[in-house]
């Protein structure tokens, strides 16, 4: 997840960036872009993040690399990489919710209110520690 605060060249660039590690050390099956899209809840004062998503292969010491670099890199809000079973299908980006009348930009929302909403979640890497996939 990219800070959308940054413009599109440097998103892109971070995205670049890993996948080009990637690549160095593993084999990247599968890369999507799922856009700008709200987040569930807030991080570093942001509500929405650029969701960028990788399925490869790799062995344990591109993990350490990859999780190193996007832990330092600028403009990182939040990265995952998963163990996947390699015959599991690949993820369609999930559909962007419509907003709901009446609820942008309510003040003093119920705890509630925000349970009822879908959560959102995305991997920036989806990974095998072992180049088993």
């Amino acid at each position: 997840m990219l800070d959308p605060g940054r413009d599109a060249p440097a998103r892109d660039g971070l995205a670049e960036e890993a996948k080009r590690q990637i690549e160095d050390g593993g084999t990247l099956k599968h890369e999507n872009n799922w856009g700008l899209r709200k987040m569930a809840y807030e991080i570093s004062r942001q509500n929405e993040a650029d969701y960028r998503w990788f399925r490869f292969e790799a062995p344990t010491a591109l993990l350490e690399s990859l999780d190193h670099s996007l832990k330092i890199a600028d403009g990182v809000l939040r990265f995952r990489i998963f163990k996947v079973d390699p015959d599991s299908p690949v993820i369609v980006p999930p559909a962007v919710a419509a907003p709901v009348p009446g609820r942008e930009g309510r003040e003093g929302r119920s705890s509630r209110e925000g349970r009822d909403r879908a959560p959102q979640a995305a991997a920036v890497g989806d990974a095998d520690g072992d180049s088993a996939e």
